[in-house]
């Protein structure tokens, strides 16, 4: 399978998690990444809660871009599933899943499949809740318009006279408030509509 890279604050979960795992998969287990190993083909995440999901996301993201990012937590927590999905993750594994399950999980996900548990599909349809637009700034709702048109944050600061970076500082502040990860996802949504 690859080297999986297991990013959990809590020993003894770390431990379950390289156990599920151990006998599939080459581990690494720590917060970051060796800088002499192998890309991670993926990354089992423990979230914390909802309030770390995006930076945790993205700083895996930042050692490459195509890991495929598991969240995890201790308990099935819909709403943090949810919310790991909306910002790129591939899935969401929790504690009271056998350890076979948990490797099976991991392999769909390195194959590029969504993990998420049965229950998370009904939790979606039954908290469907359109996100509002009128929560974002003229500024943000201006430079979102232009990303759905397909323009780059270098062609959006000339088109609105600013800098590219704060281009970029309106568009962390809207994909945050959406929910969305990239522009892809909030260009989907704006297409959606």
């Amino acid at each position: 399978m690859g080297l999986v890279w297991i990013d959990c604050p809590y020993p003894v979960v770390a431990a379950g998690l390289g156990e599920a795992l151990k006998m599939r998969a080459r581990l690494h287990v720590g917060k970051t990444v060796p800088t002499d190993a192998e890309v991670p083909c993926c990354a089992v995440f423990d979230t914390g809660g909802t309030e770390g999901i995006s930076e945790g996301i993205e700083r895996i993201r930042g050692v490459d871009p195509d890991i495929s990012i598991l969240a995890f937590s201790l308990h099935v927590d819909l709403p943090l599933a949810r919310a790991a999905l909306r910002h790129g993750a591939r899935g969401f594994i929790h504690g009271g899943m056998e350890l076979d399950q948990i490797a099976r999980a991991v392999e769909v996900a390195v194959e590029g499949e969504i993990v998420a548990p049965r229950k998370l599909l009904e939790y979606l349809i039954a908290n469907d809740d359109p996100t509002d637009l009128d929560d974002l700034t003229a500024r943000q709702r201006e430079i979102l318009q232009l990303v759905a048109q397909g323009l780059s944050n270098a062609q959006i600061a000339k088109h609105l006279f600013l800098s590219e970076s704060t281009v970029k500082q309106h568009l962390r502040a809207t994909y945050k408030v959406l929910g969305v990860g990239d522009r892809k996802e909030a260009t989907r949504l704006i297409n959606g509509r």
